[in-house]
């Protein structure tokens, strides 16, 4: 879900070159969203057919999936309270350690996107994001658009904490185009509409807002279930 909406992004912006900025990070496994092959039940594709990470999801209704290219990323920043280092054994056990071991298919994807990640390991910054962000923009170079992401970590920032975070995206897009692409419940991502959607209604929003100057756009995109596996696109 993430790809076809930064490539959105940045050909809206008019950006040749993103920089990847992952709040809640994790391990940063987001930030390597180029990297991967995506396929969608329709049979449309997206992304690296040769990558070891192969991804896939099944569409709900009958729009396709914007089928443009991402730009050159490049850069790539994870944001985490405690960032997970794939290239550390401990770390990399931990994750493992967090799987269910009745799902080898999900074992072995794991192991590719470690191997992956571990070829071009991302910046990773420790911290709290409303706090560490001005410093990841920075690790951005000046003729790329940053495009932050959050898949579902906005949920444990209270509201007050969510407006200040919005209010960052706002500050960086002073000197340049910001994008923001957000996967998130009903209601959580500040901005986002909602739809018309109910809160806790299992399902999440998928988000696409673009910061320029004084003005911020933002609309929802589309409709997740299980964490991107099915995907309904809106725009």
């Amino acid at each position: 879900m993430l790809y076809p909406a930064i490539a959105e992004a940045a050909r809206r912006a008019g950006a040749h070159a993103v920089g990847l900025i992952d709040v809640g990070c994790g391990a940063g496994l987001n930030l390597n969203v180029d990297r991967v092959g995506i396929s969608y039940s329709n049979g449309q594709s997206l992304g690296d057919p040769s990558s070891p990470v192969q991804m896939s999801s099944s569409l709900v209704g009958d729009r396709p999936i914007p089928a443009r290219p991402m730009p050159e990323v490049v850069a790539r920043v994870g944001v985490d309270l405690d960032p997970v280092d794939v290239t550390d054994a401990d770390d990399a056990r931990w994750l493992r350690a967090c799987l269910w071991p009745d799902q080898p298919e999900r074992a072995a994807s794991l192991e590719a996107e470690i191997a992956l990640a571990a070829t071009a390991p991302p910046l990773l910054l420790r911290g709290d994001a409303v706090e560490v962000l001005p410093d990841a923009f920075a690790r951005v170079p000046a003729d790329a658009m940053p495009v932050v992401t959050t898949t579902w970590a906005l949920s444990h920032f209270p509201l007050e904490r969510r407006l200040r975070f919005l209010h960052r995206l706002d500050e960086a897009a002073a000197g340049r185009a910001v994008a923001w692409v957000s996967a998130e419940g009903v209601g959580v991502a500040p901005g986002i509409p909602t739809l018309g959607d109910r809160r806790a209604s299992g399902h999440s929003i998928i988000g696409l807002a673009l910061f320029a100057g004084p003005a911020m756009h933002a609309e929802a995109i589309g409709r997740c279930w299980s964490q991107g596996r099915f995907l309904a696109c809106l725009a």
